[in-house]
C-alpha cells in the first residue's frame, strides 16, 4: 500500500486546500510533458492516484481507517513503507 499523504508531501491532518495545492504543484512538476526524466509518467499516475483518494471526503476517509488497522494489524511492512516513501521523498 502506497502511503498517498507522502506522495503528495502532506501530513494525515493536512486541510484539503492544501492537498489541492499539493497536488498542483507535484503534478506541474512530474507531468511527462514538461519532465522528461523516465519515471515522470509513474509518478504522475501516482500524484493523481494519491489526489483521487484525498480529495474525495469518503474516499479519504475509508483510506485513513484501513491505513490506521494495517499500522495496528501487522505494523512493520506498513512502517518500513511508510518510511522508505519517506526517504526517497527526502533525498529527491
Amino acid at each position: 500500500m502506497q502511503d498517498h499523504y507522502a506522495i503528495l508531501g502532506v501530513s494525515p491532518n493536512a486541510p484539503a486546500a492544501l492537498i489541492k495545492t499539493a497536488y498542483r504543484q507535484k503534478a506541474a512538476r512530474f507531468h511527462p510533458d514538461k519532465n522528461a526524466a523516465a519515471e515522470a509518467p509513474m509518478r504522475f499516475r501516482e500524484i493523481q492516484e494519491a489526489y483521487e483518494v484525498l480529495s474525495d471526503a469518503e474516499r479519504r476517509k475509508a483510506y485513513d481507517d484501513f491505513r490506521q488497522r494495517s499500522l495496528i494489524d501487522d505494523p512493520l511492512p506498513v512502517a518500513r513503507q511508510i518510511w522508505e516513501a519517506y526517504i526517497q521523498k527526502v533525498t529527491q
